[in-house]
């Protein structure tokens, strides 16, 4: 059985941009990594860090029915825009058995709520992915850096400088 990692957001390129090398470092490591974004016009930036792609919206009209990842990343602009991508956010944070990411402005859980910064160092390889999907992309490579930063809400996700890959 592989472990499962979904990514839930807006588009393609913010995908990129935001976790393109995690992405990649999981889907080296034997992820099956799956991207639900709600523009899925060119898939291909995807396909080049080694993640499929389907539509948000027809996982969010299913309300997940048959979507168990292991791991999950959400751009927070989504659940800001979407109450049901909210529920589902605030479901798995809540189940304790899934590690959840998220990235960007609005970090959809109370103030009482323990908010880790996680921080994954970005692999060689995935640096190098990372720029070819940010071209296919259209966005400036430049934006590739060394690490990616997300926030979590589960005390059992490692600190900050700890790497997100899988174990073992």
């Amino acid at each position: 059985m592989r472990y499962r990692l979904d990514v839930v957001a807006t588009s393609v390129a913010d995908v990129v941009e935001h976790a393109g090398g995690w992405l990649f470092d999981r889907s080296i490591a034997g992820w099956e990594v799956t991207v639900l974004v709600a523009d899925n016009s060119d898939p291909r930036p995807l396909r080049i860090l080694g993640a499929d792609s389907i539509a948000l919206e027809d996982v969010l009209a299913s309300r997940g029915q048959g979507r168990r990842p292991h791991a999950l990343a959400v751009a927070c602009d989504v659940c800001q825009g979407d109450p049901r991508a909210r529920r589902g956010l605030l479901k798995a944070l809540g189940d304790g058995g899934i590690e959840v990411v998220v990235w960007g402005e609005g970090w959809p859980t109370a103030p009482e709520d323990r908010v880790d910064p996680v921080l994954h160092r970005l692999s060689v390889a995935a640096q190098a992915f990372k720029a070819q999907a940010l071209t296919a992309a259209a966005r400036p490579v430049s934006a590739v850096g060394t690490t990616e930063v997300f926030r979590s809400g589960l005390s059992d996700i490692p600190p900050v400088g700890a790497d997100l890959s899988p174990v073992g």
